[in-house]
C-alpha cells in the first residue's frame, strides 16, 4: 500500500509532467476544446477539487494506491481514528471499482466521491457534486 501526502505528490507531477517543457499547461489547450484537453481532464479535476479542499483548515488530503497501481482512491483523510475516502470523477461515468476495493478492504465509516452527478446517497457511498465541494 502506498500513502501519499498531497503537497510530495505535487511536487513529484509538477517535475515530471510537461506539457511544453516546463511543467505548465498552456490555458490555449483547454480553452480551445482541443483533443488533448481529454487526455488531462481528470488530473485537472482532481486539481480543483483539491483545491478546494486545502481552503478547510485542519484537512490534510492524502493520496492511496496498492503497489502496483491496480486501485488508488484520489484523497484519503484522517478524522481522529478514522480514515475516510474521497475518489474523484470528471465526467458522468461513475464507476469507482478502485474506491469499492478499497471500501471492502478498509471498511470507512463513510465514503465519498465527487462528480458531475448530482447530490445521491446510496448504501456504501456518497456522491457529492462538485458545486459541493466548495
Amino acid at each position: 500500500m502506498i500513502i501519499i501526502n498531497y503537497q510530495s505528490l505535487m511536487k513529484l507531477v509538477n517535475t515530471r509532467s510537461s506539457c511544453d517543457g516546463r511543467g505548465t499547461l498552456d490555458a490555449a489547450v483547454i480553452l480551445s476544446g482541443s483533443r488533448i484537453f481529454e487526455a488531462f481532464k481528470g488530473a485537472l479535476t482532481e486539481q480543483y477539487v483539491l483545491q478546494q479542499l486545502k481552503t478547510l483548515p485542519g484537512l490534510e488530503p492524502y493520496y492511496w494506491a496498492v503497489e502496483r497501481a491496480t486501485a488508488e482512491v484520489d484523497f484519503i483523510f484522517q478524522n481522529q481514528a478514522e480514515i475516510i475516502p474521497l475518489d474523484v470523477k470528471a465526467a458522468e461515468n461513475l464507476q469507482a471499482i478502485s474506491l469499492e476495493s478499497y471500501c471492502l478492504k478498509y471498511k470507512p465509516p463513510f465514503t465519498f466521491r465527487s462528480s458531475l452527478s448530482d447530490y445521491r446517497r446510496e448504501d456504501w457511498l456518497i456522491n457529492l457534486a462538485y458545486k459541493y465541494t466548495e
